[in-house]
């Protein structure tokens, strides 16, 4: 067998692998040298693309440019299409003429099919092709011999594509019976090159996987780009490092346990962005593959002339970066899209305009939620929920895990330990506060248990590759896995969360999507089988990456229909794709409680939210273990400036609900906590604009700071919104920190006491157990609740104060969005105030940011500081619309530079000025 057939140059030979024999593997993962399609690739390094475009196969239909591509050596001919996408975003198809078998193109992950616009051919000659679209200065240039394409805008290089020559597509073949793989009894392993290198057949273990022949690959030149992000979900640095030998950046969904940090293999999720950031410049490259990915780079510098300024007649040299980035894929078609940016908010938008915005979430859900695995019994529950109340801690929502059912049997209660559940969400209801239950994909088979049943007897699970309904082990014992895509299997699902059909829920109960990669017991690497067969007779392998999304879609759609699409849902999942954050939040798994992975969720929730799912947040405490009382209280602090804020431990653990480690600790956590509601407004503030606008709740510094290369590598402290600088304490006994104050010009004023710290600048700053150091940015204001209620729903009408911290101009601005929190209204009837505060030249303005906005707030402005005030004013006056002016009372900090002016009583949703004298 020579990979002429697979449409690749080289022969393979059994001591060529660079593996090695497929050899036990010392872990239940899978290393990149235990990969079949990764080790063919890697055998395939040409000096030049083995393949040529022919250009005279030009052809321009509705936007779309279509060439063929033809292997040298096989001459199976590939289509390549070219698509200029509106806003700013190339796509670049490839796939097959005509096949033995289709490839699986991965469907529901864009929100509509991409808008095109026209390409102007600009030169056209025997060798080579160029394209222009005309609304963004870029310009694509196809060279016919060897192919490869290169991106430019504005005439500067950005992308190059095949440049390396590794445009890899194996046209689907078949085994032959002389190489005797036709066999798939597991006792007989053919001792073959083919097996060897895993064209039809692969052993892991002691598992067989049955396949054929159908990787893809690609390579890309980042030209200027060193800095390197996105790529989730590895538990490793924010800033992509560049691969060695034998390695990579997976994207293979996969339950791991306590996993390893500071690692590229993949975890619980798969986004496959990649975003490239230079000074003057970000652009992203959204891979659109739903099967297990692997992504090298390398990084390097290339010498180029220079013309020295004083003698133009002298000529010197200058190293510019490029870094070379190589995806390949184990099944599917090259299905890519360019963002072409050319700044980090341009690219957030990009990506969102093809796979949409976060979902707007329910108010309660920025609050705190208490969770373990498990809450025992109802008992057990009030118990924890009048601890909050006993010891003046708010709280939003407790989550009961598997052991609240029947038997590990979904949409069900154990009768014994649950005997009221109706009665428990009363009581819980009666406080404001909310329920999460677990439901998980994997369904107990027991021809009694109703949900089983019925979908047995509709043909709705996973086959297996007999065509019979595929059963592994997971938490219920023997279970089959529901195909959630199939969209019958969703519709049902989603049914499934109706009042009428799950029984004993409520309102106030919401879902948590887990063990959803999917995670199977005992098989290989913990998952699926890939031969495993789905909807329309797709493999598993073709689809894995997507199979979390789609639960978590169908149970948001189950949340939305059960109440006729009048209220928000709320679903968190442990597994995602690209696009899940239209349907709900993400967490990072089974962490533990140590101060490193502590440390690590920052760079990890990063990557995540500059990706696209912003909703996202870590364990408070760790999953797996006991935290120590140092570590608990600095998690809590943590947890509190993150976007989603959950305590969560396992089994066997230590109780640790936040009035167990002395009044001390106690008194620290309840201040972090009651914080996190302090600030309310600016969270929900912040989810609006993530809806609205694509952009992300936590930030990286390098995104709000793109010029300043010092920011580019930081991942130990982030921005939250464009507004608070968090620097946390992650590590143990620590008396100071280093800070970096970031941006030319910038000010910056301590959250709490309001001094201001200065200009841009690094420096230590002192640290003690009670809070971790927070620092509002100048120019900003920030809305925040002057009282504290029990949860969110006691705080509807709560009075708000506007921090204001001037910048070197002495201008700030700032917005509050308010809505009922909960509902749907804000999107179909325009029930929100959109309002923008603006201080410049003294006067404080309000006014409305979105006219179409009809919401009566009845909340009013108690108090206003302003920090950076030089001078203490003569008198401070209001003017309000249709009402007489009126002097405010006022005090001055002259050693702050702080201006305080306290229950002025003001309509939030009112236009009015104050005027500072």
């Amino acid at each position: 067998m020579t990979t002429t057939e697979l449409g690749c140059p080289t022969t393979l030979k059994p001591d060529d692998n660079p593996g090695g024999a497929l050899l036990e593997s010392q872990s239940k993962f899978k290393t990149c040298k235990q990969i079949g399609f990764y080790r063919r690739q890697k055998l395939f390094q040409p000096d030049e693309s083995p393949y040529f475009a022919q250009l005279n196969t030009l052809n321009i239909e509705n936007g779309i440019v279509t060439l063929d591509l033809n292997h040298q050596e096989t001459l199976v001919p590939l289509k390549l299409k070219i698509i200029a996408v509106e806003g700013n975003i190339l796509r670049i198809k490839i796939n097959e003429e005509s096949s033995l078998k289709p490839r699986f193109e991965v469907p529901d992950v864009l929100v509509k099919e991409p808008t095109t616009q026209q390409f102007k051919v600009c030169n056209q000659e025997t060798s080579c092709l160029v394209l222009e679209d005309p609304s963004s200065l870029c310009k694509i240039h196809v060279n016919a011999k060897p192919f490869s394409m290169l991106v430019t805008q504005n005439d500067n290089e950005l992308i190059s594509i095949n440049s390396q020559g590794q445009l890899y597509f194996e046209n689907a073949v078949f085994p032959s019976k002389e190489s005797g793989l036709a066999e798939t009894n597991p006792e007989k392993k053919a001792a073959s090159s083919e097996e060897l290198f895993g064209l039809w057949k692969e052993t892991f273990e002691d598992y067989l996987d049955l396949k054929y022949p159908s990787s893809i690959g690609l390579d890309f030149t980042l030209h200027g780009f060193e800095n390197m992000y996105g790529l989730p979900e590895h538990a490793d640095t924010h800033q992509l490092q560049d691969t060695g030998e034998d390695e990579a950046y997976r994207l293979y969904n996969l339950d791991v346990f306590g996993y390893k940090i500071y690692d590229k293999m993949g975890i619980y999720g798969s986004v496959p962005l990649l975003l490239a950031h230079k000074p003057s410049h970000t652009c992203g490259i959204f891979w659109l593959n739903a099967s297990e990915t692997l992504v090298e780079i390398r990084s390097q510098a290339v010498l180029q002339p220079q013309m020295h300024l004083k003698s133009p007649d002298v000529k010197k040299q200058r190293a510019v970066p490029k870094t070379n980035v190589r995806w390949m894929s184990e099944s599917g078609v090259v299905d890519v899209f360019l963002l072409m940016g050319p700044t980090p908010y341009d690219v957030f938008k990009q990506y969102a305009q093809l796979t949409g915005t976060q979902m707007f979430p329910p108010l309660f859900t920025l609050g705190y939620h208490q969770c373990r695995w498990n809450y025992e019994d109802e008992a057990d529950v009030e118990a924890v929920d009048s601890g909050f109340d006993d010891h003046n801690i708010p709280y939003d929502v407790i989550w009961l895990d598997i052991e609240h059912t029947n038997g590990k049997r979904y949409f069900t209660w154990d009768q014994d330990k649950f005997s009221n559940p109706v009665k428990m969400q009363e009581n819980l209801q009666e406080k404001k506060r909310k329920l999460v239950v677990i439901s998980d994909p994997h369904i107990k088979v027991d021809p009694k248990y109703t949900l089983y049943s019925e979908a047995k007897e509709k043909g709705y699970f996973v086959k297996n590759i007999s065509g019979q309904d595929f059963e592994g082990n997971c938490w219920p014992g023997v279970s089959s896995y529901l195909d959630f895509t199939n969209p019958d299997v969703r519709e049902w699902y989603s049914s499934q969360f109706s009042f009428e059909k799950y029984k004993n829920s409520t309102n106030i109960l919401f879902i948590w999507n887990d063990m959803n990669e999917p995670s199977v017991f005992g098989s290989c690497e913990g998952t699926m089988p890939k031969e495993a067969v789905h909807h329309q007779g797709w493999n598993h392998r073709d689809l894995h990456n997507l199979y979390g999304f789609y639960q978590q879609m169908s149970s948001s759609d189950g949340l939305i229909q059960r109440l006729g699409g009048k209220e928000r849902p709320f679903v968190l999942t442990r597994s995602f794709f690209a696009g899940s954050q239209r349907y709900g939040a993400a967490w990072t798994g089974d962490n533990k409680a140590e101060w490193e992975y502590l440390k690590i969720s920052v760079p990890m929730l990063l990557t995540l939210s500059v990706t696209g799912i912003t909703f996202c947040g870590a364990d408070v405490g760790g999953f797996v273990g006991d935290p120590d009382t140092e570590l608990l209280v600095r998690w809590y602090q943590v947890g509190s400036f993150q976007p989603f804020f959950r305590g969560h431990a396992m089994q066997d653990t230590q109780r640790r609900e936040p009035w167990l480690f002395g009044e001390d600790n106690t008194s620290i956590i309840r201040r972090a906590i009651k914080e996190r509601y302090a600030l309310l407004p600016f969270w929900y503030h912040l989810f609006y604009r993530a809806h609205i606008f694509a952009e992300p709740v936590m930030r990286p510094l390098w995104v709000e700071f793109p010029k300043y290369p010092e920011t580019f590598g930081i991942d130990e402290q982030y921005m939250l919104g464009n507004a608070l600088l968090v620097a946390p304490v992650l590590d143990s006994g620590v008396t100071s920190i280093d800070v970096l104050f970031p941006g030319l010009g910038e000010r910056w004023y301590d959250f709490r006491n309001f001094s201001c710290v200065g200009d841009s600048h690094k420096q230590k700053v002192d640290v003690t157990i009670e809070e971790i150091p927070v620092y509002q940015r100048g120019g900003s204001i920030i809305p925040v609740y002057t009282t504290i209620g029990k949860s969110t729903g006691w705080m509807d009408n709560s009075p708000y104060e506007l921090h204001i911290a001037l910048d070197r101009k002495g201008t700030a601005v700032g917005e509050i969005y308010i809505d009922d929190g909960h509902s749907f209204q804000y999107l179909h009837e325009r029930m929100f105030s959109y309002r923008r505060f603006t201080f410049k030249k003294n006067i404080l303005c309000s006014s409305t940011a979105d006219k179409m906005g009809c919401y009566p707030v009845k909340s009013t402005l108690e108090n206003v500081y302003v920090m950076g005030l030089k001078n203490s004013p003569s008198e401070v006056i209001v003017h309000e619309a249709g009402e007489k002016k009126k002097k405010l009372a006022y005090t001055y900090n002259k050693d702050l530079c702080v201006l305080s002016l306290k229950n002025i009583s003001l309509g939030v949703s009112l236009d009015w000025e104050i005027h500072i004298k």
